[in-house]
Order: C-alpha cells, then structure tokens, then sequence
C-alpha cells in the first residue's frame, strides 16, 4: 500500500476544514516582508535572525533549533533519517498513533519505511499501552501529535517519556501544531537532553498565521539535531518567511489576541452542539470534533451550500460520523453557529 497526502479543496466561501487561522497574519508580518529589498531577494537568505528569534521565545539556545520549511518538511527529514537503513527485505518501523496526520505515513512509506498502525482507545483517548507494546526492535520512529488531530485530545507528557525510553533506538517525533492553543509543550524536554530521543516539531502556520509562509521548526539537543542539518537543502526557508518568522514571534499582542479568540469560539461551539445533544470532544486545539452519525453527509453539504466549509472526518479510525469545525475568529464562528442551527432543524 503507498501512502500520498491529497490537498483538501474547498472553492470561495469560509475555510473552516484545515485548521489555518483565519484571522490572517499580524500586520507586522507585512510590514516586514514589505522591507524586502531588490537586492535581497537576489541573494541566499541569512537565518540568524530568525534562528534566535524562535530560540528566545522558547527559551533554548539556538543550536537546539532546526528551521525548517513548514513542519512537513521536518517530518520528512525525521522519516528519511531515521529509516533510511532499512531495506526493502527488511525495512525498518515506523509507528503512527491514528488517527494522524497523512504526512506522517506518506514520509515514512516514502522513506522506505514500514507503517505500524496503533489504533486509539474507545472514546479516542491516547492508546499508550498499545503504543509501548507496538515496539519493536525494528521501531526508528515513533509519531505523536499532541494535541491532535483532529481529537484535539493532549498527550499526558509522561507517557511520551515512558515510550522514549523503553525505545531508546528510536526517535519520538512530537509534533506540536497545535501546542500555541493548549499552553502546553515539551521543547525543554527535547532541548535539554532530558528526553535525548525526542524531537518536538512547532508550525507558525496555526496560531501565528503563516501557513502560506511556510515556516516551522523543530526542536531538540544539537546531537539530536544534526542528521538532519546534514540533510536539509541550505536555504530551505525562503526569504520573505525568515523576515516573517522574527516580527510574527515579536507581535505578542496580536497572537494573545488571537489565542482569546479561538477560545471564545470553541465556547459557542460547544454551546451549539449541546443545545442539539451532539457530542464532541474538548479540544486543546484551534478546532472541534463533532459528531453528527447518519447526518454528517447533510450537514456538511448543508454549510457547504451557505458557504462554510468543514472537515468529514469520517474515514479516520475512530472516527465514523465525525466532522472537524475549525474554531478561529469569533465573527467566523458566529457563522458557523447560525448556518448549524439551521442545517439541524432541517436535518430533524
């Protein structure tokens, strides 16, 4: 079986199906890009700014830092170090917590590696006994997200580390998109060599609002660091996303802000969806899981036709009848409540 990420698409209307901040960048971001000069753009990009602009605001030294061009490209360099010794007779294992993001199994399958699936629990809580009994001395990585997606459900830092170390031969591969949202983080972890084999990913497309930038970075000792550094193209990052990355970190006003309104947002999500007996897991993310069983189909095409676009995420394991809403400006959500509101009475 190969595996191959297929782009979402959703023509005009409110994109509320990927999860991207839909409040747009701070106008700082712009203010810096703008700056660019002729003579800039003509020349590879220096990074050092940018390098110590993410190392001060979380707080490692910059040689924990890895900038990378949006965060799928970190997990492809992840999967092709880490499987790269495998062979086709006897490929080495990399293991997927589902329900996952659809890169972590296309770069892994790309890499050469072979998938091990863990299933969640009942109710799509982490399944970290079964995470612990799925490894082997094949296992080269092992991808968590936390929060996830689409659940919103937070991994308990103390089961990444039990797994870290009863696979010491392997990479943790920790991705935190969504981490801006839930307050919580395992970047000291990695950066400080307390966990030596885990590596934390962040995307500045979610709460930062740089997804068309493209711009992440990982993080982890300089050790743990450097098979990657001796394998990603030198000047991954564009120019205008290193003058974006340092003013879009700099902007504390406008990301607080934005963090306010998706909280918000998921308040009147979840007022919805309890007025209409629905149920729906707590998020620690930008989005909401919902389940809506045999009306999903006529509710997603119902806002499709007002407009509003969602996510089905029906064919994740676990996930049958449920759709993912994502929860950003509260103006959009208010939208989104009242195209709900209608779509149920009519779907009664």
């Amino acid at each position: 079986m190969t595996h191959e990420y297929r782009r979402p698409t959703a023509s005009g209307g409110l994109r509320l199906h990927l999860n991207e901040n839909t409040a747009g960048c701070s106008p700082k971001v712009l203010e810096a890009m703008r700056r660019v000069t002729r003579e800039e753009a003509a020349v590879y990009p220096d990074y050092n700014e940018a390098i110590e602009a993410c190392a001060s605001k979380f707080g490692v030294s910059a040689g924990s830092v890895l900038l990378v061009n949006g965060l799928d490209e970190g997990i492809l360099l992840a999967a092709l170090v880490m499987l790269r010794e495998g062979t086709p007779a006897d490929p080495c294992e990399a293991i997927i917590v589902q329900p996952a993001f659809d890169m972590y199994a296309a770069c892994a399958d790309g890499a050469g590696g072979r998938i091990v699936e863990v299933l969640p629990d009942a109710g799509l809580d982490f399944p970290a006994r079964r995470v612990l009994d799925a490894l082997s001395d094949r296992t080269r990585i092992i991808f968590l997200t936390s929060p996830n997606n689409p659940t919103g459900l937070s991994i308990p830092p103390e089961n990444v580390e039990s797994i870290a170390n009863a696979a010491p031969q392997a990479m943790v591969f920790l991705d935190e998109a969504y981490a801006d949202f839930s307050g919580e983080s395992m970047i000291q972890s990695a950066a400080s060599g307390a966990i030596p084999n885990l590596i934390v990913g962040r995307t500045f497309a979610k709460a930062y609002g740089l997804a068309g930038v493209r711009a992440g970075a990982l993080f982890g000792t300089p050790a743990g660091l450097s098979a990657m550094r001796r394998v990603i193209p030198p000047y991954s990052l564009n120019l205008f996303a290193a003058a974006a990355l340092p003013a879009a970190l700099a902007d504390l006003e406008y990301y607080n802000w934005y963090l306010s309104e998706v909280r918000e947002s998921k308040g009147l999500l979840y007022e919805v969806l309890d007025r209409h007996g629905l149920r729906y897991w707590p998020s620690n993310g930008n989005f909401v899981l919902a389940f809506f069983g045999e009306a999903l189909a006529s509710v997603v095409s119902g806002l499709a036709e007002r407009g509003i676009h969602i996510r089905d995420r029906s064919a994740d394991p676990g996930c049958t009848g449920c759709a993912r809403m994502t929860a950003g400006v509260v103006a959009h959500t208010q939208r989104l409540v009242s195209a709900l509101e209608e779509v149920m009475c009519g779907a009664r």
